[in-house]
């Protein structure tokens, strides 16, 4: 995956796997695939913390000496060797994240245009910011792993039939984490520009990385932001007064809770029908009966 025809067409690939198979499954009984959805999700969330823990280890002693500016546009800050190898690492670890999509189809759950942009993009991301060389780009990744092991455990949780109230915050971390990313990456793209082509303007001085990668980062990063705030309020904030937190895994039943936050299967509660729910989502009194009934 080293190369922008290997990466191209290995995205490509991945968009007709999993429209093409969505077509043959149209008709045919969903698989259930339970006991490799939580294998995919252990390892995922085992993986992430892993990466996480060595990405710790690097930085630490980076920002404790030199200081952060120089720890996100120094090139002896940033893309040390051992760096090198964890952004690598951590690139790879987007294509085994496509069989997300993958279950999904097989399950025959819905695809969203964000989960399916998502999965694209951020390969793609990661792409350019390797072959970019940009110092900064520990910081998008080791936040994104650190979403990602609580993310892929609430998945592995989930696929064992354990309800975990705080799924909804999953969303917020995420949106949290692209917020922290636009501020430095935009920081270290202004910096660059200004000291490359406005040194009349305020800078705090050049910052390593290419142009294209520069671009590639806050246009991928600003469109995830865009998108993910549009969904949390899709999701949850219909009516303006749904319970969250602790009082929301009381009142709602697993019925009426989306999926793994709806980026691993589309579906909001809004529109379920059961015993305790209408199809706007409003509960509704249960009937009462006579003894004699």
């Amino acid at each position: 995956m080293s190369t922008m025809k290997e990466t191209a067409i290995t995205i490509f690939t991945y968009y007709v796997v999993i429209f093409g198979g969505r077509e043959l499954m149209r008709n045919r009984p969903a698989f259930k695939l339970n006991g490799l959805f939580m294998i995919h999700n252990f390892y995922l969330t085992a993986i992430s913390a892993i990466l996480l823990g060595l990405f710790v280890e690097q930085l630490i002693p980076t920002l404790y000496h030199h200081g952060l500016f120089y720890t996100i546009c120094d090139v002896k800050g940033g893309w040390t060797p051992p760096l090198v190898i964890l952004y690598y690492l951590n690139y790879l670890t987007k294509y085994l994240e496509l069989l997300d999509t993958v279950f999904l189809v097989l399950k025959k759950k819905p695809l969203t245009f964000l989960h399916c942009y998502h999965h694209g993009a951020t390969a793609a991301l990661c792409y350019t910011q390797l072959i970019g060389l940009t110092s900064v780009s520990w910081v998008p990744i080791t936040l994104n792993l650190m979403v990602h092991v609580v993310m892929y455990w609430y998945y592995f949780q989930s696929a064992r039939g354990i309800r975990i109230w705080w799924k909804e915050w999953i969303t917020r971390l995420q949106i949290i984490q692209f917020v922290i990313d636009l501020v430095f990456v935009y920081f270290a793209s202004y910096t660059y520009f200004t000291s490359t082509y406005f040194q009349w303007m305020p800078n705090a001085g050049n910052c390593a990385g290419e142009e294209f990668a520069a671009f590639a980062g806050m246009g991928i990063i600003s469109s995830y932001l865009v998108l993910f705030i549009s969904f949390y309020f899709a999701t949850y904030k219909k009516d303006g007064k749904r319970p969250t937190g602790r009082k929301a895994a009381r009142s709602l039943t697993s019925a009426q809770i989306p999926d793994v936050a709806t980026l691993m299967n589309g579906k909001s509660h809004s529109g379920k029908k059961n015993g305790h729910a209408t199809a706007t989502g409003t509960p509704t009194r249960p009937v009462t009966r006579s003894r004699k009934a």
